[in-house]
């Protein structure tokens, strides 16, 4: 291997490419690494210099990768974790801890899993336990169901709860509102019947997401239409899922339109996988909720787990 001249390398650059790269935006990175968003930019420009050639295209509002950013992202990844590695190796060891996280199936696959690597760079001693499961989603009876069996007794537990709220004997935090919004792939947005209103809705084919959750909750088309006044469209047409995320699935392969929360496809709706025809949302009483047992609520573990998504949301809603 050719040896490489790291005094050369322009870390803070690469490290400032990187955040750019995974918000696909110079503001969230800037807000994330705790510097300007004009400093970042000066960076990713250093970094274009050093290099050549261009590593982002600059649109309206919004970047995009080029080629030569796409190719060198992972690469830049593995090298700014590796550095990370190498320098707690070179700290003084912490006692490692478990913490258990258990949360509803489609807010750990759409929002926490996307980030969640950034959590785990940061606490490299923390061992943690992921669990997905319906019963962290309020049931009709109203009854709390508590954590699910699988979680470890003796480990620190938080808890993301879709319910309202009321959870005693622990810490609650808001996460976010669920509103419920129509979502399509962006193909629908072009064509003879593209989506501009919603009454173009007629000549698509709707969602419908069937999980099973207290009555009220999640709004159907039927509430969506009535809401913005759309007559004339039979809001049962349309295939069924049992699960919310084979909706999403199917809207993303562009087999029509559902109702799904928009904080949790945050991520689709940059990359432009999914898009928002019209940003118009139904209400709804349930929330996203942290909940910490107040037995465990000041643990270290569940602590910086509480920071870390907490400011992860801010960051999500300044962008």
């Amino acid at each position: 291997m050719a040896n490489v001249n790291t005094r050369a390398l322009p870390l803070n650059a690469l490290r400032a490419f990187e955040a750019a790269a995974r918000h696909l935006s110079f503001t969230l990175a800037a807000r994330e690494l705790h510097v300007t968003a004009g400093a970042v930019s000066r960076q990713v420009k250093v970094l274009e210099d050093y290099l050549g050639v261009a590593v982002f295209r600059r649109l309206t509002r919004a970047l995009a990768l080029t080629p030569e950013g796409e190719a060198m992202l992972p690469r830049v990844r593995e090298g700014l974790a590796n550095f990370a590695s190498a320098i707690d190796m070179g700290r003084p060891r912490e006692s490692a801890c478990t913490l258990s996280v258990v949360a509803p199936p489609n807010f750990a696959a759409r929002w926490l899993m996307p980030r969640l690597a950034r959590f785990t760079t940061t606490h490299p001693n923390l061992e943690l336990h992921v669990t997905s499961t319906q019963e962290m989603v309020d049931r009709r009876d109203g009854a709390d169901a508590g954590a699910p069996p699988e979680v470890r007794e003796d480990a620190p537990l938080a808890m993301v709860r879709f319910g309202a709220g009321q959870y005693p004997g622990a810490r609650v935090e808001p996460v976010f509102t669920a509103k419920y919004v129509p979502v399509c792939s962006p193909r629908l947005l072009r064509g003879v019947h593209a989506l501009r209103k919603p009454g173009d809705l007629r000549h698509h084919t709707l969602l419908h997401d069937d999980t099973v959750v207290a009555e009220s909750v999640r709004p159907t088309w039927s509430d969506w239409l009535q809401s913005v006044g759309v007559t004339g469209i039979d809001a049962t047409r349309g295939p069924h899922f049992s699960d919310a995320a084979l909706a999403m699935d199917a809207a993303v392969e562009g087999l029509g339109v559902t109702l799904a929360i928009k904080e949790l496809l945050a991520s689709e709706i940059r990359t432009g996988r999914l898009a928002v025809p019209f940003d118009i949302a139904a209400p709804t009483t349930y929330a996203y909720y942290l909940v910490t047992p107040h037995t465990h609520a000041e643990h270290r573990a569940a602590a910086a787990f509480r920071d870390w998504l907490l400011e992860e949301v801010a960051l999500e809603r300044a962008g």
